[in-house]
Formats: structure tokens, sequence, C-alpha cells
């Protein structure tokens, strides 16, 4: 065969001022996958990242943010590029949240981008503030005081707290493997329901009275709640960021619908009721003061939960004890649950905005929804979820749709009580540009 010429053709060289406004996108684009995968809401997302382009000297930014991908945009002078980006699998960092919004802030016009991809490679290998045993414990605590919230005994509190701190290891464990996080999901609900149950079967081996299933087994799995991707998602559909938003609702019910099947293998097999849970009779005194150390053990083990600082964490455990505490009031005054819950976390948003500024040091930001969302997980419908879960695996999908369609009720005024806290602080919210 003949000789074939082989001709090359050199790849067209970029002007320094493409090559300066590429290296800056990188920048930026990584930043705003770096937020959006901490569990920031869109809206935010674009919010500080058109903050830093501005920063950056870039006279135009537009950016199309969903949970898979990320399209943004640049312009400088008559030079514009454009860019896509892949998000990796979305977890929950509120420090890195406010680690992030302080590098928006602290940029200075005519930083270098090396400069910015460097603090970005500093934020990105800050390890956890709490080591994983300590995250645990928290978790537990947090399990065994929703346990007492829901009427739960000391059985239940001790189970749900060990059944919590076991899963939540686990999880920890499996997420560190990379392992898929609805694989990982589904076994952490079988590992930390099914050891509830077990424990309880060897308490009542040893003579101590049958507790009710209701007030613990869904306590065990508190921790599988996805409340940052649920009120994120309410945010960001108020915002209209509908992609993101409708991607991220999918998301968390795809996460809360891995769990309940987990839940349903344990309850099928323990062959559990939905007998609600006794009421045990207490002075009012004492009722009112193991329910303020439930709520504040809740808040702050979710916070810890989330990676936010001790500060931030006491913040949030005060705010929880006030919302928490109005929600049950109004309730135990007549009130309808759904209503003194919407009520309940309107107090915890507004209160969240007026001292977010005061938790925030030098430096370091706290991010409003590293106060709210940990503050209000505490008022998820535990018996609804159970009932629900149960009657399901019962066939009694009648009564099942009913227990479903009022917790979701309760869970969509949680949400909609902090979307009221932001239309009443924010004038950005409340009116539309």
């Amino acid at each position: 065969m003949p000789n074939e010429e082989k001709i090359c053709v050199p790849a067209p060289r970029q002007s320094p001022e493409k090559t300066e406004l590429a290296a800056g996108l990188a920048c930026l684009i990584r930043f705003a996958t770096l937020m959006l995968r901490s569990g920031d809401a869109a809206f935010r997302v674009h919010e500080w990242t058109a903050k830093l382009a501005r920063a950056m000297g870039f006279e135009g930014f537009a950016a199309r943010i969903s949970l898979g991908t990320m399209t943004v945009t640049v312009r400088r002078g008559e030079d514009e590029i454009t860019s896509v980006a892949e998000i990796a699998p979305l977890g929950i960092n509120a420090f890195r949240i406010g680690a992030l919004e302080a590098l928006a802030r602290a940029v200075k016009p005519g930083t270098n981008p090396g400069t910015i991809a460097a603090q970005l490679d500093r934020i990105e290998r800050t390890k956890p503030l709490h080591p994983l045993l300590l995250t645990a414990i928290a978790v537990g605590a947090a399990s065994g005081a929703f346990s007492y919230l829901n009427d739960g005994g000391p059985i239940e509190i001790f189970a749900s707290a060990l059944a919590g701190a076991a899963g939540q290891s686990l999880r920890s464990i499996l997420l560190g493997r990379r392992i898929n996080q609805y694989v990982t999901t589904a076994l952490c609900a079988i590992l930390a329901s099914g050891l509830y149950c077990l424990v309880l079967a060897l308490l009542g081996r040893l003579g101590l009275p049958a507790p009710s299933h209701a007030a613990g087994f869904i306590s065990s799995v508190l921790f599988l709640v996805p409340g940052f991707p649920l009120v994120a998602a309410l945010l960001d559909l108020l915002q209209h960021q509908t992609e993101a938003a409708v991607m991220r609702l999918v998301y968390g019910v795809a996460i809360l619908l891995a769990g309940a099947f987990g839940l349903a293998m344990v309850a099928s097999l323990a062959g559990l009721t939905a007998a609600p849970p006794p009421f045990a009779p207490e002075s009012e005194a004492t009722r009112l003061f193991f329910r303020a150390i439930a709520t504040l053990a809740g808040g702050c083990g979710f916070a810890i939960l989330y990676n936010s600082s001790w500060r931030t964490a006491l913040t949030v455990a005060g705010l929880a004890l006030i919302g928490n505490e109005l929600r049950l009031g109004l309730h135990d005054a007549g009130m309808a649950l759904a209503p003194a819950t919407l009520a309940g976390a309107f107090i915890v948003g507004l209160l969240a905005s007026f001292v977010r500024d005061r938790v925030s040091r030098a430096g370091h930001p706290c991010p409003r929804i590293a106060l709210t969302v940990p503050g209000i997980i505490i008022m998820v419908p535990g018996t609804f979820a159970f009932q629900t879960i149960v009657l399901f695996d019962q066939g009694e999908v009648t009564a099942a749709l009913s227990a479903a369609g009022l917790g979701a009720f309760v869970v969509g005024a949680m949400a909609l009580g902090l979307a009221a806290a932001r239309f009443a602080t924010e004038s950005g919210w409340l009116f539309e540009s």
C-alpha cells in the first residue's frame, strides 16, 4: 500500500484573555458545584456564584442549575465562554457552606483565579468538625429525644437511642466507601429498626413490660429523614429555580422510599401493629421539663449530624426549644397539629434571621439553612410515619393513605413555616424583580 501522508493540524491558540477567562470560569463553576453538593438551595448557589463572578471582574453571568449538571456562562468585554460540569452525589455539610460564603465575601477585585482555586482546595480538604463516634452519639441522643416526644417510655428511648447511633455509624462507614446513597439508606433503615426491635425483644425476655413500637420504631431512623433536600426544594420552587427544585424533591422522596422499604421489611418480620403509643401520665411541670430537655438534645444532635460548629449547634438547640414548645403548647391547647407545626417552624425561621449574624464568627458566616432545618427536624410526625408503613405492610391501603396524607400535611407545614419567615424578613422574597 502506498504510504499515507499524515497531516497534523495544530490546535487553535487561545488569546491570553480567553485563557484567563477560562481559568476564572473553572474556579467559578467549581465553587458552585461545591456549594450545591454541600446541600445549599439552588437559588442561594446562584446568588453567591453571581457575587463571586462580579468580584472576579466578569461583566456578564448566567447559570442553569439542576441536580445532575450545571451550565455557567460568563462574559468579559467581547469574550464569552460557557462550561458544563457534572455534580457528584449530594451531601450535607453546613460548615462547608459557610466557608464558601466567606470566600465569596472576601474575594477582592482582581484576585488571581489560582488564589481562589487554592482556597477551594483548602475548603474541600477540611475534615469534618466532629469524629464519627461523637456524631453517632449525637444522633443516638436525638433519636431517644424524638422517641420521648412521641410518648415513648424509658425502654423505647433507650432502644431507639442505641439503634440510631448504630445506624448512623453504619451510614458514615458506607458513605465513606462511596456506596450508593439509596442502598446505604435502605441498609441503615434495616439495621437501625431491626436493632430496635431486637433490643425490645431481649428486654421483654428479662420480664420488662412490653412497650409500644410506635414511639421508637421511627425514632430509630430519624437520622435518615432528608430534611435539607426537602426544605431546599420548596425554597427553590418559591424562587423560580423549578428544575433544581423538582429534581431535589424527587431525590428526597427517593431517599424516603428507600428508607421506608427497609422499615417495611423489618416491620413485617417483627409483626408490628399500628397501635398508638400508650399515654404516660405525668405532672405538667415534669412533662414540660423533660420535653424541653428532649427538644434541646434533638436540635443539637441534628446540627452536629449536619457538620455544624458547636456554636451553631447550641444556637439550633435554643431555636428548636422555642419553636417546638410553641408547637406542642398550641397542640395541647386544641389546635390541629399541622397549623401548630407551621407556627413553630415560622418562629424558628424568624428567630434564625435575627440571630444568624450574632452566631457567625469572623471570617465564617453561619448559613441560615444550617439554623432552620436541624431546628425543625424534631417536629417530624413520627406516629403518622409509623402507621403509614405498618398499615401498608398489612394491606390496609385506605388507612395507610389517610395516615400518609396527615403526615405529609404536617411535613409541608414545617417547610411552609420556614418559607413564611423568609417572606416576613427578606424583601427580596416578598417582591419579585
